[in-house]
């Protein structure tokens, strides 16, 4: 499956929210051309150990199935070159550059639009395009920092702790594609290209949907649970035996499935335990009853007595085990590239049985800057 098969998008990106972008956009079949500075490129080419080659494997996973040219800004003929390349080939750009740079340039969606107006341009910024805080620099744990995620996040009694994933970085890259997608639909009905922003803040505030509302609702500050949540009792990590387990009763049917395989049956009858929002209000009396009834078993135990028990729970995988794991097998989310053998996550969409997958490597730097230079992308070439 290659949808977007013909749609050619260029990604003035770096790090990790424009690539994931670009990466997701290449298995859906896109070709995407990444640019990068000829002195050094992408940052996160350096971001390591580990390496895998002389590449850092957060470089690796966030760019195959790219083209990948280098472009000096700073040569005249360079930066013309590469605005001619966007006239006449693409469908759309991507870019999370520091803000000022590509204006120095006229590389603007203004510029670009006007002599292009079928083109597609996605901004993806750190704080948004307005407000007191929009000329600032953002980086993923600024953002979930300053939207409130590791507010959140983590003990409430313990320092902040920020998601380990970049969550925000890749959910930004994620909203960058939903909006080139819609914008597609739309030039097909009009003809008209279209201007797409996103930001790291908007993306936390995104994420934060429902503590906001919680917040509106109740006038009150939340504090983090760790791995629990502030709305639903008990649906968070216990620790057995030998391990730790995830229980998620997530209902009042559940918690009392929940009791009887934990041998509490008294406590899902108790008024104070029975619903919901009662069990949010008791959650420091019931909690500790849980989890001495959990003690009692090994992670594997409980796992099967749940599973019998019809209560959604799950061991605590580390990232090893996940890899290796028989279910990550089964839906072929880890592949290698063809020529190598370090296996990269695809993306989590298939359409009906097949998961669309770009099998190329991620570019070495400036690795297609003479097929982009036989095609008329330089000056000097021709």
């Amino acid at each position: 499956m290659r949808p977007l098969a013909g749609i050619t998008v260029v990604e003035l990106g770096h790090s990790v929210a424009a690539p994931y972008a670009g990466l997701i956009l290449a298995d859906l079949g896109a070709r995407v051309i990444k640019v990068e500075n000829p002195n050094g490129g992408d940052y996160a080419r350096g971001w390591g150990p580990p390496f895998w080659k002389d590449t850092a494997s957060s470089f690796l996973c966030l760019n195959r199935g790219k083209d990948g040219i280098t472009v000096d800004f700073a040569r005249e003929e360079e930066a013309r070159a590469l605005k001619r390349l966007i006239i006449e080939e693409a469908d759309a750009v991507i870019q999370n550059l520091r803000p000022g740079i590509l204006e120095r340039f006229d590389l603007t969606v203004t510029s670009l639009r006007a002599q292009k107006p079928a083109l597609i341009w996605c901004d993806i910024g750190a704080f948004g395009d307005s407000g007191p805080l929009s000329a600032k620099p953002g980086y993923d744990p600024l953002a979930q920092a300053a939207s409130g995620i590791m507010s959140v996040t983590g003990e409430g009694d313990r320092p902040p702790v920020r998601v380990g994933v970049s969550l925000i970085d890749m959910g930004s890259g994620m909203w960058t594609v939903i909006g080139l997608l819609a914008s597609l639909l739309e030039r097909a009905a009009t003809g008209q290209g279209a201007h797409v922003s996103t930001s790291l803040y908007e993306t936390g505030l995104a994420w934060m949907t429902v503590p906001l509302a919680a917040y509106g609702a109740s006038g009150k500050v939340g504090r983090p649970y760790g791995s629990g949540i502030a709305e639903i009792v008990p649906y968070q990590a216990f620790h057995a035996s030998d391990g730790w387990l995830m229980i998620a009763a997530g209902n009042d049917n559940l918690f009392r499935k929940l009791c009887r395989a934990l041998e509490l049956v008294g406590l899902a009858e108790a008024p104070e335990y029975a619903t919901n929002p009662a069990r949010v209000v008791n959650r420091d009396s019931l909690l500790p009853r849980i989890a001495a009834a959990v003690a009692k078993h090994t992670v594997d135990a409980l796992s099967r007595m749940l599973d019998e028990a019809g209560v959604p729970n799950s061991p605590l995988l580390t990232v090893d085990q996940v890899a290796n794991h028989q279910q990550t097998d089964a839906l072929g989310m880890l592949a290698a590239c063809a020529g190598d053998e370090l296996k990269l996550a695809g993306i989590p969409l298939s359409f009906g049985a097949e998961r669309p997958r770009s099998t190329r490597g991620a570019p070495g730097l400036g690795e297609h800057n003479s097929q982009w230079k036989k095609t008329g992308g330089n000056d000097n070439a021709k």
